[in-house]
């Protein structure tokens, strides 16, 4: 005898159609007990300038330079940068399985405030914008680079993911080719755009906004949702309302309210376990190889790795790396734990 379906209790599948993956949803797994890894939660105090940072105001970085005595938002090519803007002779290559090619780029590191111990949801919202700001100009500085591709702008927080230094800051690689994820994804919007002649993440938003069940944040401009087919347990888009395919298509309005969707949403991402909430997250927008890309719709991931609370995350192994992504708790329900946090931080409660 066979059971009716219920997305809460029965593993199904979901599809993603920016990338055209599946992702495995096994809610009956949520509440299995956990004996594995726990991970130690960074110290919450932390000053508002530390002398052996190498981000704050006039400290000396590891390539010797000294930083400005700097308020606010602060930008540097980075000492360490995974790409270089260098020239190179390189050798035709045409191996089927040995095929290279020459990668150019500029790295840059954005210090979103010369505040050691602040994060994005404790900053106020038109400092945010500063950054904001400052993210505007640099995907139309380095987009008119003529071996610019793209630009991608993120940010990783926390410990967890990797980042030494609790500075509030991101990051900025600009390069000569479209990455992997981006070129699927323009792949896929572009397929939808040709075929209805309208953009796959409009459409998309109207039927999450119409439903409303994971939707997490709105504000007039933009919309804060777990994605039907969100792999980690706590993702999140932030989609514009309005049909725009890359950050200079903002007016002075939509940039404000951009910062403040970002805070609010960080911030309750913060009061879910009390603790400065670690993440990756990234703006994906046009590239700026020279084309038109009617086809794009600005948006932002947020993929944090908590599951169930400070100490427990979700690791990507075993099934995940060999298979498809799996995920336990259903993005329903974490779209409703999320929705129903305050956008009040806790650290201002007390």
């Amino acid at each position: 005898m066979s059971l009716a379906f219920d997305s809460k209790k029965h593993p199904h599948r979901r599809y993603n159609p920016l990338l055209d993956e599946w992702v495995l949803v096994s809610p009956q797994r949520a509440n299995r007990p956990w004996q594995g890894q726990t991970e130690k939660t960074a110290p919450e105090e932390l000053p508002a300038y530390d002398s052996g940072c190498y981000l704050c105001p006039g400290n000396l970085r590891a390539n010797g330079e000294i930083n400005p005595d700097y308020k606010g938002v602060y930008l540097f090519d980075n000492d360490f940068g995974s790409l270089l803007s260098d020239k190179v002779n390189f050798p035709e290559n045409n191996s089927d399985f040995f095929s290279m090619k020459p990668e150019r780029g500029i790295n840059r590191v954005i210090c979103f405030s010369d505040n050691h111990s602040l994060t994005l949801p404790e900053m106020e919202k038109h400092d945010i914008k500063k950054v904001v700001d400052v993210w505007q100009q640099q995907y139309e500085a380095l987009g008119a680079e003529d071996f610019i591709s793209h630009v991608q702008i993120f940010e990783n927080k926390g410990q967890v993911m990797g980042c030494s230094n609790p500075h509030p800051h991101g990051q900025i690689w600009a390069q000569s080719s479209i990455p992997s994820a981006v070129a699927r994804t323009q792949e896929n919007m572009k397929a939808y755009f040709e075929k209805n002649g309208t953009s796959l993440l409009e459409d998309y938003l109207e039927k999450e906004l119409n439903t409303g069940e994971r939707i997490v944040l709105e504000n007039e401009s933009f919309a804060a949702l777990v994605p039907f087919w969100a792999v980690w347990p706590y993702e999140t888009m932030i989609i514009s309302k309005r049909k725009l395919t890359n950050i200079l298509s903002f007016s002075e309005d939509e940039k404000y309210l951009f910062a403040e969707i970002i805070k609010d949403l960080t911030t309750k991402y913060d009061n879910l376990f009390e603790i400065s909430f670690p993440y990756s997250a990234g703006i994906h927008q046009s590239p700026t190889d020279g084309l038109e890309h009617p086809e794009w719709h600005f948006h932002m991931h947020f993929y944090p790795p908590l599951l169930r609370s400070a100490e427990v995350k979700k690791f990507m192994v075993g099934y995940e790396m060999l298979a498809e992504a799996q995920r336990d708790i259903t993005p329903e329900q974490s779209a409703e734990i999320l929705k129903n946090l305050s956008t009040v931080h806790y650290k201002s409660k007390n």
